[in-house]
């Protein structure tokens, strides 16, 4: 009884390393070299994995990047253009810089334009909402308010506001990394070039409908009359589908579009308040 035991003890370890040595021998033929230089470039990412750069991580980006003849079509949001620099020079190639951008919310129905006239109680969620109904409002192109655009923002940038209804952009903490962009199912959310000193114009609405029908729905709704378009001097703005649309690569910033729109839906961010002029009777 003993003797069989330590054979079959005997065979079992001899079958172990037998088969360990086949999959030494198989790992060997079939080994792939890594460049090294992928843990380097992972090693001076972020390391968020927000999917920003287009790939599903900071990993796949670096391998992207490595395999690449140049940076062109490879950049990273959140490390921006620090962290571009350093690939750069562990890769050997020339740094890549971009305009700073930032997520803009296009949307201003706030609770007092756009009256609630349904009544939600299933689950909080943009995406189940948007599958269900148009949404608590006449406007079935605004913000539906669940916040899954805070939720997918992994660098506290967004959060909602109580009084309007909306979602805000900390534009401090935003990595314009597109995280939001996808979680929004109503596709209010864009990422813009920040602008010089971070002032910028953008049209804060995405109705297609008829004026009279998207004026009725939001009393801060784009009306498609055209009047910005007429207004702009540079050709920044188109007007379609009943919608105008500000083009940040030709907006020269003149703000003449914003003091022409009816219902104030063109946005004018961070510009400096100038002083009023004092009238005086002489």
């Amino acid at each position: 009884m003993t003797s069989t035991v330590i054979w079959t003890i005997a065979i079992l370890a001899g079958l172990g390393l037998v088969l360990a040595l086949v999959l030494f021998l198989v790992a060997r033929r079939f080994r792939v070299e890594e460049d090294p230089r992928i843990d380097e470039v992972e090693k001076v990412m972020p390391g968020a994995n927000c999917g920003g750069c287009g790939f599903a991580g900071c990993r796949a980006f670096a391998e992207a990047a490595v395999k690449a003849p140049n940076l062109d079509n490879n950049y990273c949001p959140v490390g921006g253009e620090a962290v571009m620099a350093q690939v750069a020079r562990i890769l050997g190639y020339e740094a890549v810089k971009k305009t700073p951008q930032v997520a803009v919310v296009r949307c201003n129905g706030t609770c007092e334009a756009r009256p609630r006239v349904n009544e939600y109680d299933g689950a909080s969620s943009c995406k189940i909402k948007a599958a269900l109904y148009a949404g608590d409002t006449l406007c079935p192109f605004g913000c539906l308010g669940c916040g899954d655009c805070v939720e997918a923002c992994q660098f506290g940038a967004l959060s909602m506001d109580p009084a309007t209804g909306l979602p805000v952009v900390d534009e401090e903490k935003c990595t314009a990394c597109g995280s939001c962009v996808k979680a929004c199912p109503k596709h209010i959310i864009e990422l813009r070039n920040k602008g010089p000193r971070s002032m910028r114009v953008f049209v804060s609405c995405v109705n297609k409908d008829k004026g009279v029908v998207a004026r009725k729905a939001c009393a801060n709704a784009c009306i498609g009359c055209g009047k910005c378009q007429k207004v702009c001097a540079h050709e920044a703005i188109t007007v379609e589908d009943n919608l105008a649309y500000i083009d940040f690569a030709k907006c020269k910033l003149c703000k003449k579009c914003v003091a022409e729109c009816p219902t104030g839906a063109i946005h004018a961010v961070n510009f400096p308040v100038l002083p009023k002029k004092e009238v005086t009777n002489e």
